[in-house]
């Protein structure tokens, strides 16, 4: 078999509220999971064992490696004993609030279901998706906007697309997911709006003033630490975006724009060294 070229589309997260602590030590959150053009790709090709090598020599290559717990998870599940050799050619920022590493391992899965003709089904899969991580559910099954609750791993797929173009920046600054819950500020006895339908009358109808209710809770906090990450959106609001915000836990942030153009010139006016992305309006990881 020839290798297998295939592109891990990363995200960004419109909106995400901190709702609350379990007793196990998860936090429980509300948050909308959108697709944008922004990729890692990974080359499979046939082999005896399950081994990786990756464009960045930072990322290990081992079993602390998402892509590789993916693999043999599906391996185990499966009983086979068929192998892999992956080429991760990483171009996700890390410690960006991207999900570039649990996409990663979604793709694993669904490509290697396929290779190794498992069949699992899309409940099995997604139980595997769930122990890699709470976002690698939502790479493995949803192409567009997505609704998250609970750990971030239950899902409603909203069934639509974000009408704006969306620009995201990279400030060269690494954002450790443990350290961002550690630090962000609690506001757990607030009323939380309703982000679903906040969505859908945004995208649907075209409500822009629901926009303010798109809060990132690690915000605040990561702003207050990191400078460069808080003059970033504050350059994309000058350069004409109508909303702009954190992803994630961060240091990623995104602005949306309402016309390419618009887009395009606020990207030149950003720092060179910043990584950037352009997605298109409606973009979804079907394209």
């Amino acid at each position: 078999m020839p290798p297998l070229s295939v592109k891990s589309f990363a995200k960004i997260n419109l909106g995400l509220l901190i709702t609350g602590k379990r007793q196990d030590g998860y936090h429980t959150l509300e948050t909308i999971f959108a697709p944008i053009n922004w990729y890692d790709v990974i080359e499979f090709s046939e082999s005896e064992d399950i081994s990786m090598s990756c464009s960045n020599v930072i990322l290990p290559v081992d079993d602390n490696n998402l892509c590789i717990r993916a693999a043999k998870s599906l391996q185990q599940f499966a009983g086979v004993s068929r192998g892999v050799t992956m080429k991760l050619h990483k171009q996700v920022p890390f410690g960006a609030g991207l999900g570039g590493g649990s996409s990663d391992a979604a793709t694993v899965l669904r490509v290697l279901n396929d290779l190794w003709q498992v069949n699992a089904s899309s409940s099995d899969l997604h139980a595997l998706a769930v122990a890699l991580g709470a976002d690698v559910p939502y790479f493995l099954a949803i192409k567009g906007l997505a609704y998250a609750r609970g750990i971030g791993d239950d899902l409603d797929d909203l069934g639509f697309t974000l009408p704006y173009y969306v620009v995201t920046v990279f400030p060269e600054e690494h954002v450790s997911t443990v350290w961002a819950y550690k630090n962000f500020y609690p506001r757990f006895d607030r009323n939380i709006p309703d982000l679903k339908q906040s969505a859908s009358d945004l995208c649907l109808i075209g409500k822009k003033e629901l926009l303010p209710v798109f809060e990132n809770d690690f915000e605040p906090a990561v702003f207050d630490h990191f400078p460069a990450v808080r003059l970033v959106k504050s350059n994309l609001l000058k350069a004409g975006s109508i909303f702009a915000s954190l992803s994630g836990s961060g240091s990623a942030v995104f602005g949306l724009f309402e016309s390419e153009s618009e887009a395009v010139e606020a990207m030149k006016q950003l720092p060179e060294a910043y990584r950037k992305s352009l997605t298109p309006q409606g973009f979804s990881m079907e394209q």
